[in-house]
């Protein structure tokens, strides 16, 4: 297992603007690139926030300006870049991260709990599934916001014969400040539980909706322990190292994951989804 440097993007967001967020993004970065990261990871609907306008707003997929924007960073700074926007793919919307490498490699992941609170489930389409990257020996597993609260879908499913199947699950969000202890609670659950690196990145700022949004983005290790707890409401880039060596040492001597019960994620008769 390798080390991997991340960077998480604490940024506010223009109400539905794409082309003025990518500008201010872009500038936020600056010349942040492969020699001091090899993640950079931006917030959930990092183009647009959090908005429900999908007929509107979704970018067609095949021909994107936030996705070709991101494989484009990526490609000129040398790591990955990922966040999520949304998307418009055979007459269906999704909320869907984009994991971009440099080498033009795309993986994407549709988010599969949709906040029913504030009618996703009735603008995007659900997932179905739950892909795990890999970068510089560093496996992930993505997930994208109201995910948090699911344990079972984020849960370790390791391949028969092996022990786990990612070391870091990432989670990009916009999650509201009147709920900021459940998204830090979340998180370092969800290391603990899966003794893995959390990776979880929310915006700052108020969206077009009237939202407040703190932040608290953070890098937790294995232990629920914050590497990384930016400043309430403050926006920049806050970067850290995941040391594969010490989550191995940790897992030899903690194997809490040898009494983990073993389940398999059955598929929905009705839609063929992948149901916990």
């Amino acid at each position: 297992m390798g080390q991997l440097t991340v960077s998480l993007i604490q940024s506010d967001l223009r109400w539905e603007d794409p082309a003025a967020n990518r500008r201010r993004l872009e500038r936020q970065l600056g010349d942040l690139g492969g020699d001091d990261t090899d993640v950079i990871v931006l917030p959930e609907m990092f183009a647009t926030g959090f908005t429900m306008n999908a007929r509107k707003m979704a970018e067609p997929m095949g021909q994107s300006p936030s996705v070709a924007w991101l494989c484009q960073q990526a490609k000129a700074r040398g790591c990955v870049m990922t966040g999520s926007i949304a998307v418009e793919e055979n007459g269906q919307h999704y909320n869907r991260l984009i994991w971009a490498r440099p080498d033009g490699e795309l993986t994407v992941y549709d988010k599969r709990h949709l906040f029913r609170m504030a009618g996703e489930h009735e603008r995007y389409a659900p997932g179905t599934a739950r892909p795990v990257v890999e970068y510089k020996g560093v496996r992930l597993l993505l997930s994208v916001c109201y995910d948090l609260r699911f344990p079972v879908w984020l849960r370790q499913q390791p391949a028969a014969g092996e022990a786990f199947e990612y070391d870091a699950l990432l989670c990009v969000a916009n999650w509201p400040a009147p709920r900021r202890h459940a998204w830090r609670t979340l998180l370092q659950a969800r290391a603990i539980e899966n003794l893995s690196y959390v990776i979880g990145v929310n915006r700052v700022g108020e969206s077009g909706n009237g939202l407040a949004y703190s932040g608290d983005s953070m890098l937790v290790n294995f232990k629920g322990e914050a590497l990384l707890d930016p400043p309430v409401d403050t926006a920049g880039i806050y970067t850290g190292t995941l040391d594969g060596d010490a989550l191995s040492a940790f897992r030899d001597k903690f194997p809490a994951w040898q009494d983990a019960d073993h389940f398999q994620l059955l598929p929905d008769t009705a839609s063929g989804d992948a149901t916990p």
